[in-house]
């Protein structure tokens, strides 16, 4: 209705056509194919947390400068709150006995007050992308827990792994699309 009293059109511009000339499929998986030779080193790095934030990518519409960006400052600061947890349940998991029960309890209320101020983080804009928050939570518990990095088992060593590998993985979203050489096409109208 309002289109034909203000004569305005409400259709959007036309999206362009892209034809990949190598399929993404293959592109992707030569990219995946990759991090056995990032993850197999003697630095023991977690290749697979390459893949979440790549994932991340794609979640977020395809990989863009912006979205690395969002991704980038969030998923270092999920990582930061899960290194908290390990270290306060490392120093002081025994504080309220022996017991796993106590253990447990103690490890329930760091995952509750810690995952708590990360979910107010994500009020600060600059950290906005909570799932980007929890992608890096997520990948540093499989990274320290999981035995990876270069010195297995040290909560810092793990922190800088993930962190390092969780940024490759917009690098590696931005390539798959970049590696298919798209060409813009006509579309029929």
């Amino acid at each position: 209705m309002a289109e034909a009293t203000t004569g305005t059109s409400t259709t959007a511009p036309a999206t362009p056509v892209v034809r990949e000339r190598i399929p993404h499929e293959i592109v992707a998986s030569v990219l995946a194919a990759t991090t056995a030779f990032v993850g197999g080193t003697a630095l023991h790095l977690p290749p697979w947390a390459i893949f979440i934030s790549w994932a991340g990518m794609f979640l977020m519409g395809g990989p863009s400068l912006a979205g690395a960006r969002k991704l980038w400052c969030a998923m270092p600061v999920g990582s930061t709150y899960a290194l908290l947890i390990v270290l306060l349940e490392t120093h002081a998991g025994t504080a309220f006995g022996e017991s796993q029960l106590a253990r447990n309890t103690f490890g329930a209320l760091c995952i509750l007050a810690l995952n708590s101020a990360l979910m107010y983080t994500g009020r600060v804009r600059f950290f906005s992308l909570i799932p980007g928050m929890f992608f890096g939570f997520a990948s540093y518990f499989a990274t320290f827990f999981g035995g990876f990095g270069f010195e297995a088992g040290n909560p810092w060593a793990a922190w800088v792994c993930v962190v390092a590998m969780n940024a490759l993985g917009p690098v590696y979203a931005w390539l798959s699309m970049r590696l298919t050489f798209p060409v813009e096409i006509k579309s029929p109208s």
